[in-house]
């Protein structure tokens, strides 16, 4: 008997500005290649002054393209698990924070929950999510705005400083 299994292709931030962040980044990596699924490509990491939020340190922030046959709330629930795992504390919103995995894209889907918004409803403000996501997917097309990620790179307004970062 052969089950064949629907792979789907979720996109995931990963963002870190506490501790050690190339190594948190790492192990994130890590647990999500172990649990979620394989990390076909991966963006240069990025180094990123904290969006709309002063006083914080820099983040480090990195998109990976996984291939999985999970789904979205299914993945959402591992890689919350995989943040809690690696020590992050939830204090408050756009806190200061050892990890961050943020779903960015599932597939070409839209879903609207309570609990998951996928494509991620910032991303298209947010030029530390943007700038990693062109290295890897330029030609990808939000699905609500009908835009590629290199239009919406290009239209974006944030100004914070987002640089590539030399590991």
């Amino acid at each position: 008997m052969i089950v064949i299994i629907n792979m789907n292709i979720v996109f995931l931030q990963l963002g870190s500005n506490l501790g050690d962040r190339e190594f948190l980044l790492q192990n994130a990596i890590v647990a999500i290649e172990e649990r979620v699924g394989e990390v076909i490509e991966r963006s240069k990491v990025y180094e990123s002054t904290p969006w709309r939020v002063e006083g914080q340190e820099n983040y480090l922030n990195q998109i990976l393209k996984v291939e999985t046959g999970l789904q979205g709330h299914d993945v959402l629930g591992i890689i919350l698990d995989v943040e809690k795992k690696l020590g992050r504390v939830r204090i408050e919103k756009w806190g200061e924070r050892l990890i961050d995995i943020d779903i960015i894209f599932f597939n070409d889907d839209i879903i609207e929950t309570a609990k998951l918004c996928v494509p991620h409803k910032h991303m298209h403000e947010r030029m530390f999510v943007l700038t990693p996501l062109h290295n890897i997917a330029a030609d990808m097309v939000h699905p609500k705005y009908n835009k590629t990620v290199e239009e919406l790179l290009k239209q974006c307004t944030d100004t914070q400083l987002v640089k590539e970062y030399a590991l």
